[in-house]
């Protein structure tokens, strides 16, 4: 069988998603996770505009799930430690007999954070394809949704500091992680970009994952988060990834147009270097759910966004309580395209 992750403007059947469980990293207090709840329950809400939604539900919230959820929201039951599905859910392939499949990657609380506990979420992979009623693609890479974007025609980018991290795939180098790729998404060129943003490799981040400084909406295309202002770290940090793609090509040796996508003028919250940024939107049938911050750049981003996505409507849903536990709209859910 030969599997391909199609893009993510490929015709979808639903998106999943978690629902943030107490004490949990993004909700330790009970007051941390109605904020968290009310921000993805926002997400979810918008979702269904354009297409189904299934939440996931550790059982222990089955009474309180639907304070918050509409009755057009499908909630399914599983234990749960977080609600980052992007992560903790499977990455969804076609094969090239047009059956679903479900790459099933090991988590581990992104390269074993020390402050992540994983044993519920490792499991949540393999739960969502056999609701989803996908064929199960097991991998031994430890890797996450969040941490490959694709063109659904062979490209794939990555970060170095995610795939190679020694705390995720010890011993394995490019060319291990690339057959990997190659087996499970159908990745033919993967493009290797050195690091993600500042914030997201601190305490609380992932180590870089690419979906938050790139994203691919047609062939040959690549959105890239530019951060505009010397005085924020990711200045530089966009400066190098620019630079890296502006020098290559897609999988068909096709050069890449880039097509900068301002970081919001915000520069700092309470915990310091945000990264804010509009990368981290989710593509669904007819729509674009778009990260807003109340920040001036946000009228200039949903106009980016609405002309990449050609006759897709960009509805922005307010993400700063998102990225306030580590992720943005884009890591919060997982599309399952149709077959």
């Amino acid at each position: 069988m030969t599997w391909r992750m199609p893009s993510e403007t490929a015709p979808q059947d639903r998106v999943w998603m978690a629902f943030p469980p107490v004490g949990a990293s993004i909700s330790a207090t009970v007051e941390d996770a109605h904020a968290a709840r009310v921000a993805w329950a926002n997400v979810a809400h918008a979702v269904a505009g354009f297409e189904p939604v299934t939440m996931v539900v550790d059982p222990a919230d089955r009474d309180v799930v639907r304070r918050y959820l509409s009755a057009e929201i499908d909630v399914v039951e599983a234990p749960l430690d977080d609600a980052w599905m992007r992560d903790i859910g499977p990455t969804f392939v076609l094969g090239d007999d047009g059956r679903l499949g479900a790459v099933d990657w090991v988590f581990n609380g992104w390269g074993q954070q020390d402050w992540a506990t994983w044993g519920k979420d490792a499991e949540i992979g393999a739960a969502v394809g056999e609701w989803s009623g996908a064929q199960r693609v097991t991998s031994t890479l430890v890797n996450e949704g969040g941490g490959i974007q694709v063109d659904g025609c062979g490209t794939v980018l990555v970060t170095e500091t995610v795939q190679l991290d020694p705390l995720r795939n010890p011993g394995l180098d490019k060319a291990a992680v690339e057959a990997e790729l190659r087996r499970t998404i159908g990745a033919e060129h993967v493009i290797w970009l050195p690091r993600g943003l500042t914030r997201d490799a601190e305490k609380f981040g992932t180590k870089g994952h690419v979906d938050i400084v790139a994203a691919i909406p047609s062939p040959g295309v690549v959105l890239v988060h530019t951060q505009r202002d010397p005085a924020h770290p990711d200045h530089a940090v966009t400066k190098e990834i620019l630079a890296v793609l502006s020098g290559g090509t897609d999988a068909s040796g096709t050069p890449w147009t880039i097509v900068e996508v301002p970081a919001p003028v915000t520069l700092r919250d309470d915990e310091g270097w945000v990264d804010y940024s509009y990368i981290n939107h989710l593509v669904v049938n007819g729509g674009v759910i778009a990260c807003s911050f109340d920040d001036p750049n946000d009228a200039e981003a949903r106009g980016i966004l609405a002309d990449a996505y050609p006759g897709r409507e960009v509805v922005a849903v307010d993400a700063r309580e998102i990225f306030a536990r580590g992720g943005g709209i884009h890591c919060i859910t997982q599309h399952q395209p149709s077959v």
